[in-house]
């Protein structure tokens, strides 16, 4: 068992459950010192609704990893 990380992708927009509208990724990806880039599970990304302009925060889990 790894202890590593898992690497994920947070959708580009998600439906806001306010109003029903786009919500927008805001969070950029992290970058360690070896120069990775991008996103783990467990981390909080947000997002902010462009019609009632909510935010949301969403944890990210393995579900969220790309397909291989």
């Amino acid at each position: 068992m790894s202890d590593a990380p898992v690497p994920v992708e947070p959708p580009a927009t998600i439906v806001c459950v306010d109003c029903g509208g786009t919500c927008h990724l805001l969070s950029t990806p992290y970058e360690d010192e070896d120069g990775r880039a991008g996103f783990r599970a467990g981390d909080i990304v947000s997002y902010r609704c462009a019609d009632c302009l909510d935010r949301w925060d969403v944890e990210l889990d393995e579900t969220d990893a790309p397909e291989p």
